[in-house]
């Protein structure tokens, strides 16, 4: 009984010791937020009189590298990149260096947030490695900062160059040589910061250098400068400007689209508004009546001619000192037709015109064949205006609320460059209430200069959806918009031609002032919006999210009192 009884209590014993080791669960402790510690590198960090080829970089814990391309900044540049491995995970780095190191000077390997460790992914900010060739350390700094004089948002990753400005000293420099000293913004910063400079005189560059290459290629690169030359030692904060250079013309071989139709191709965004080109085409010394038109949302152009038998033509491009002559074989094909196509259907708004796309250039408009009627039958007054270059046909008319609209264009109405006809065309419009539309003044203060252009864009800045010119007013409306938050961008028209004009950096010559307004404007239905517009404060995006975090706040707190 007694042995029952032990063994009874024993089994209970047993299963509460197991219900007590079952309490808990056994867990990894706290998660490493930790990045690696360099413990030693071979030679040491900020040795002088560099001789070797081979650096040792020792840490605390296995990393790896991780988008060491884009990261790593090394200054002076070197022609040979040098290899840096394992690239797999292990305690240690090694950098072999394949070029041949300058004299007395400064190195600096700046690895970014490249270097992590393997767990977690914990990266070294801004580790650097730095040595000297001669017997001491340059430590002379410089600061600065980077926006886009045209866009909203500047570009990450952009580089910025100090190169000497001595004897040997040209413009070309940027083309073709390496700088003297680089650094990079990296993927989330709007500031630079150059260390461990020599004192002396340079030129400062920004490059969003998109092949990588420390070297300015016109064609793909956005360049900021100063125009004159820096000193170092030098406390002064350095603002640079990011734009795109409108490069001289340059049309390459034209393609044969259709029996009827060239594309000219050319490179680099052209100023076609203010400047076009001469183009003249040839059949032996026949010149060829032409008409010269935009290809839509692509470098080129097109050159629409009458069809003809002829085996090969030949067709000149000139402008200012330009000129560039090219002979081609033609082929027998489809030839192009008239087809036209509304922008708008259905719904068009108060401050539109209404739009009608041409597939191929119009030349006649005969007014008399074109009907625009009301729901009541009555006739409205219209005015037409053709963009050729564009190949767009503008109709406009004052709009009415909640009316309904009859276009007709009867045979005849148009004539293309071919002397082809429409057919009948009919279109349907209607108008809203003018309550389903918002009121924006905009009361400019503190102006530097006029005149200005100002534009209401959409909130990525990337599309114009309304723009007023202002020779010497400070308040100006737009009346009737379509409810959205727009984006305020002012452009300082300083050679007054009505559009933003890039720089030149051959010309040493910047590129027009642009101003955005902090925050988004919100326009809704059936609202008058009265906004105070401070020039004389810069764009920041720091402010610019302070702000939406308060307007975030005020509609919140508004929706719950609601």
């Amino acid at each position: 009984m007694f042995k029952s009884k032990l063994k009874y209590i024993s089994f209970l014993l047993v299963l509460l010791m197991m219900s007590c080791a079952k309490r808990g669960s056994i867990t990894g402790g706290l998660k490493d937020t930790l990045a690696p510690v360099l413990v030693s590198s071979t030679p040491k960090n900020f040795s002088t009189d560099f001789k070797g080829n081979e650096i040792t970089l020792v840490f605390d814990e296995y990393v790896k590298l991780k988008n060491l391309n884009k990261q790593l900044v090394i200054s002076p540049p070197m022609k040979n990149e040098p290899l840096i491995y394992p690239t797999g995970v292990s305690k240690f780095l090694n950098i072999k260096i394949k070029d041949t190191l300058q004299p007395n000077t400064t190195y600096s390997f700046n690895f970014g947030q490249s270097i992590t460790d393997n767990n977690e992914g914990n990266a070294i900010n801004q580790f650097k490695y730095v040595f000297s060739t001669g017997p001491y350390i340059d430590s002379l700094k410089l600061r600065g900062s980077i926006k886009d004089s045209y866009e909203k948002k500047v570009d990450n990753f952009v580089s910025v160059m100090l190169y000497e400005a001595n004897d040997k000293y040209k413009d070309s420099v940027i083309y073709k040589d390496f700088p003297r000293y680089v650094t990079n913004t990296l993927d989330s910063l709007r500031t630079f910061e150059f260390e461990n400079l020599k004192a002396g005189k340079y030129l400062l560059v920004a490059l969003k250098d998109k092949s990588s290459n420390n070297k300015y290629n016109p064609k793909d690169d956005k360049i900021g400068f100063i125009k004159h030359f820096i000193t170092v030692p030098n406390d002064t904060v350095f603002d640079l400007e990011l734009f795109k250079e409108t490069l001289p013309l340059k049309a390459v071989k034209p393609i044969q689209a259709s029996g009827n139709r060239l594309l000219l191709p050319y490179e680099g965004k052209q100023n076609f508004k203010i400047n076009k080109p001469t183009i003249v085409l040839k059949n032996n010394d026949q010149v060829l009546e032409t008409i010269v038109t935009q290809f839509p949302k692509k470098d080129s152009l097109q050159v629409w001619y009458k069809p003809l038998k002829a085996d090969s033509l030949s067709l000149e491009v000139s402008r200012d000192t330009y000129k560039k002559r090219f002979t081609f074989r033609v082929k027998d094909q489809k030839k192009d037709t008239m087809n036209i196509k509304a922008v708008q259907n259905g719904i068009i708004n108060f401050r539109e015109r209404f739009t009608l796309e041409t597939e191929t250039p119009l030349v006649k408009f005969d007014k008399t064949k074109i009907k625009l009627v009301n729901k009541d039958s009555t006739a409205v007054d219209f005015t037409t205006e053709y963009d050729e270059f564009n190949q767009k046909l503008y109709v406009d008319f004052k709009k009415e609320p909640q009316e309904k609209y009859n276009f007709t264009f009867f045979p005849g109405a148009l004539t293309d460059f071919y002397e082809k006809t429409n057919d009948t065309l009919s279109y349907k419009l209607s108008t809203k209430e003018a309550a389903d539309y918002g009121n924006l003044v905009l009361n400019l203060k503190n102006v530097k200069r006029f005149p200005i252009i100002v534009e209401i864009t959409n909130k990525k800045g990337d599309e114009v959806l309304a723009s007023e010119y202002s020779e010497g007013n400070t308040k100006i409306e737009f009346n009737l918009l379509v409810p959205t938050q727009f984006t305020v961008r002012i452009i300082y028209d300083d050679n007054k031609n009505k559009m933003y004009d890039a720089g030149s950096f051959l010309d040493k010559r910047y590129a027009e002032e642009v101003f955005y307004y902090q925050q988004e404007v919100d326009v809704r239905s059936n609202w008058d919006v009265d906004q105070s517009v401070d020039l004389s404060i810069p764009y920041s995006p720091e402010i610019e999210k302070k702000e939406d975090e308060k307007k975030r706040k005020k509609e919140e707190k508004q929706r719950k009192a609601f």
